[in-house]
């Protein structure tokens, strides 16, 4: 089991940035590959973004693409979520995750895909 902390979370103004952190423990992280999703109030817990464990591949919700970059650096456990060009719709609890299975080189991208989340950290967009 990896243990999951998210940080970086925010009030910003639309169109501004942030970036959130999630440093991971246990001896799996290197080996897992890593998501990111978010549940805004009222609605469903979705898809935002993921990275294999070998960083050579990503996938992204079509309402981020080209304005959110996930990344990785396995020397410290963690994956970030860079937000550029935020809306007030991104307005959500961000919840990292890390996939149940080594995931090399394809990216999970269901929720069932993943056995270990996070507590989430909010982020506020305001128009």
């Amino acid at each position: 089991q990896v243990q999951l902390v998210e940080s970086g979370g925010g009030l910003v103004e639309a169109g501004g940035s942030l970036r959130l952190s999630c440093t991971a423990s246990g001896r799996t992280f290197s080996s897992s590959g890593m998501g990111w999703f978010r549940q805004a109030p009222g609605k469903d817990r979705e898809f935002v973004a993921a990275i294999s464990a070998s960083t050579s591949s990503t996938a992204y919700a079509d309402s981020v693409k080209g304005r959110f970059t996930i990344s990785r650096d396995n020397a410290k456990n963690t994956v970030y979520l860079q937000m550029n060009s935020l809306k007030a719709e991104d307005t959500a609890v961000y919840y990292c995750a890390a996939s149940k299975y080594a995931y090399v080189v394809a990216t999970p991208t269901r929720p069932s895909d993943f056995g270990s989340w996070g507590q989430g950290t909010q982020v506020t967009v305001s128009s």
